[in-house]
């Protein structure tokens, strides 16, 4: 076991909200027409999954291992390819849109990051129902979400000693403003080696290399995928290619809730960076709903 696997093993995840919150979303997630009998035997193993979790693990984690269940017992799955492939659309239509406010901005790379930020709200793990009309709301004042400013400073200047950054994405449809970010990035530390890692296989709608197809992803960055199904980042299942990957980063930037969750702790130079879409994430950090957040590893230890 590596050292940060036995450190992220002594670290607690799960929080009392977020296992209320599970325990909602996902105790009647099955078909309706389903004998009663079968749905309470799916209950129970659900609340088995979660009485059963070790306080280090991942929420994550948890509803991966949870939607392993019901298929194996009702064969239904969430399809999101269509979702996925939708909002990829409606994004690249903005692609040009985008990057010309980039590049009119006092600071590129500084409103790439806000832009980033708000497109992190495409999430159907954190919400039930994705609004495109608060979307284009959202984007629309993507330049009036703030940056903590020494962290901002503390990203700049790890760009700039670095000669490998690593991005992991999140969802779909975001990652065409991932893309975007990742090439005023590029532009202004030409010297980066730049990797992003995406899921190793379909989940909720979660970036996977469909996507990266889809969106062009790969035309500025090196893609690699995780190696599994777990909404986030999770280093016991890490691929090794995504692993090495990690360990050869100098400075790297985790997108999403999720990704949080999961890399939180782990004791690595990234900065995560997503939308409070939950009252657990802002009540954190002490925003309102909705707000962007860039905040450092090493400052998360006691959230």
């Amino acid at each position: 076991m590596t050292k940060e696997a036995k450190n992220m093993q002594e670290i607690c995840r799960l929080r009392p909200e977020c296992i209320t919150c599970t325990c909602d979303k996902y105790l009647a997630k099955c078909p309706e027409d389903a004998p009663e009998e079968a749905k309470i035997t799916y209950m129970q193993k659900v609340l088995s999954l979660i009485a059963g979790a070790q306080k280090s693990d991942a929420i994550p984690v948890i509803v991966r291992d949870i939607n392993q269940v019901r298929m194996e017992m009702f064969g239904d799955a969430d399809d999101y390819t269509k979702i996925k492939i939708h909002f990829n659309a409606v994004m690249l239509g903005k692609e040009e849109e985008f990057r010309r406010e980039i590049a009119g901005a006092k600071d590129p790379l500084k409103r790439a990051i806000q832009l980033s930020m708000v497109g992190n709200y495409i999430d159907f793990g954190a919400m039930k129902h994705v609004d495109e009309e608060k979307l284009s709301h959202l984007l629309g004042m993507a330049k009036d979400q703030q940056l903590d400013e020494e962290t901002y400073a503390c990203l700049r200047e790890d760009l700039s000693k670095a000669s490998r950054f690593v991005f992991f994405t999140d969802n779909c449809g975001e990652i065409v403003l991932d893309k975007l970010l990742i090439e005023e990035i590029k532009r202004q530390y030409p010297q980066l080696s730049v990797s992003v890692v995406v899921r190793g296989a379909e989940t909720l709608n979660d970036a996977t290399r469909m996507d990266v197809a889809q969106v062009g992803l790969g035309e500025v960055a090196y893609v690699v995928d995780n190696g599994n199904d777990v909404a986030g980042t999770w280093m016991p299942e890490l691929s090794e290619e995504a692993y090495a990957r990690m360990e050869s980063a100098d400075v790297m930037m985790a997108k999403g809730q999720a990704n949080f969750e999961t890399l939180r702790c782990c004791g690595k130079n990234i900065y995560y960076l997503f939308l409070c879409k939950c009252h657990i994430f802002s009540d954190m950090f002490g925003v309102e709903p909705f707000s962007g957040i860039l905040v450092r590893e090493r400052d998360v230890r006691n959230r």
